[in-house]
């Protein structure tokens, strides 16, 4: 089995919702968040910025992932993200992943799916349009 690049740095906002690396589905991290008083709206549903967070948090694991295994670096900035509120997260855990759509020089298109007991019936969607700058040079 490949080694997997180092997903682990999470912005503070994913670290405070308890977001965390779940597995590896072949070359695609899946991202997990478990039902906790941070990502609860109203009672027993998870809060759609917390469903947000966790799709935005595995659209970037994802393209982390893809630009790792080119040896690409680049500082990630966010152009926009979409998403669609399928239907309510239960008080279980989320899982999501994303798939980047198209890799260009300068930016990138992620689609991301979360799921919670079935990845074939997702609870919400995104699409994300991340430009990839270039690392500050030492």
């Amino acid at each position: 089995m490949a080694e997997h690049p180092d997903i682990s740095v999470l912005t503070p906002y994913a670290r405070s919702l308890g977001i965390k690396l779940a597995e590896w589905d072949g070359d695609t991290p899946v991202m997990r968040v478990d039902f906790v008083e941070a990502v609860e709206g109203r009672p027993e549903h998870y809060h759609g910025g917390a469903t947000g967070g966790l799709l935005e948090t595995a659209g970037y694991a994802a393209l982390r992932a893809l630009l790792a295994q080119k040896d690409r670096e680049a500082v990630l900035k966010p152009i926009n993200i979409t998403v669609q509120y399928l239907s309510a997260g239960k008080s279980r855990e989320t899982y999501a992943s994303g798939r980047v759509t198209k890799l260009g020089r300068r930016s990138a298109n992620i689609t991301v799916e979360a799921w919670q007991d079935n990845p074939d019936r997702p609870i919400a969607t995104a699409v994300m349009n991340v430009l990839m700058a270039e690392p500050a040079k030492d």
